[in-house]
């Protein structure tokens, strides 16, 4: 691995190691945070939520210094790898659209695997997820990742509960050796609220452009919320880590959510800017007779 890269995941883990205490390894820290966030809206207004004009202003920012993290990351020979989980309708899909919205798919790679087949069904719960593990120069975004077998196959019974609870424990190992090979591994949960998933998943139905997100496993998940619950917490308990540790992003404001999680983000990696030279563009040149041809024969029909 670039020496750039070895230090560069060398400080990350410093950085975890630092902060283990205050920002989530422990055990409860996370399920705690989500149960104070609870009571606090439960007795208090609901935060207003951030305007468009504002969120665009602040994402463009963002989306300048992500840039500077995929140069970096090319550059250095970084190697991270970013999870997102959450229950349906938590807003993962959105948040990953919005961090690859300026960025390039040679470098920002996203995998939402299929349901393994029966061949993958024989192997240890991970293997399918590692080869999709980034490479130098690499960041690779699971939508859903091996955490499946903690959340909507413990819950839906697609596993029994022995194979649930030797997933966690087994899979720490799994991450320390990949945090270890020079991953930088991130870990974030949406947290949304009953009222708020109710609500995104009426709209999917109602919504012709939205009803594609919705599978007859949404409707049959959406009614085991407090199943799901236990299965979070037993999941952080187990899981958060001081190698890979677990970080919530309360998601009912969608927008205020994806600046958090991107924000966040930038923060966990070393990168640094890169140096640019002044860019000046060339004078074109001369036509020297050559005339436009009339050479479309199918035009678009310009309807709008």
């Amino acid at each position: 691995m670039p020496r750039a890269a070895a230090s560069a995941s060398s400080q990350h883990a410093r950085g975890h190691r630092e902060t283990a205490t205050s920002s989530s390894p422990g055990s409860n820290n996370a399920a705690r945070d989500i149960a104070g966030r609870r009571r606090s809206e439960a007795e208090g207004e609901a935060p207003q939520k951030l305007k468009r004009k504002d969120y665009e202003r602040k994402l463009k920012d963002l989306h300048v210094e992500l840039v500077k993290l995929q140069e970096w990351v090319r550059d250095s020979g970084a190697k991270i790898c970013i999870l997102f989980e959450g229950r349906d309708g938590a807003g993962k899909g959105g948040t990953i659209k919005a961090i690859l919205d300026r960025v390039s798919p040679r470098i920002f790679r996203v995998f939402a695997l299929p349901p393994p087949t029966e061949r993958e069904k024989t192997q240890m719960y991970a293997q399918r997820y590692l080869p999709h593990l980034p490479a130098a120069g690499e960041i690779v975004i699971f939508d859903r990742s091996w955490y499946n077998r903690a959340g909507v196959e413990r819950v839906m019974g697609f596993c029994s509960e022995d194979q649930a609870r030797k997933f966690l424990a087994t899979i720490p190992g799994v991450e320390q050796a990949i945090t270890e090979s020079g991953i930088i591994l991130l870990k974030y949960w949406l947290e949304v609220s009953p009222e708020e998933q109710t609500r995104r998943i009426e709209d999917r139905i109602t919504d012709g452009r939205k009803i594609w997100k919705l599978s007859p496993m949404d409707l049959k998940s959406y009614s085991r919320w407090y199943d799901y619950s236990r299965a979070r917490d037993e999941m952080f308990a187990a899981t958060d880590t001081e190698w890979a540790p677990w970080y919530v992003a309360h998601s009912d404001d969608k927008r205020s959510a994806r600046l958090n999680i991107i924000a966040h983000i930038l923060s966990q990696i070393p990168y640094k800017a890169p140096k640019r030279e002044k860019i000046k563009l060339p004078k074109r040149q001369k036509a020297n007779g050559y005339r436009e041809a009339d050479y479309a024969r199918h035009v678009v029909p310009e309807a709008y």
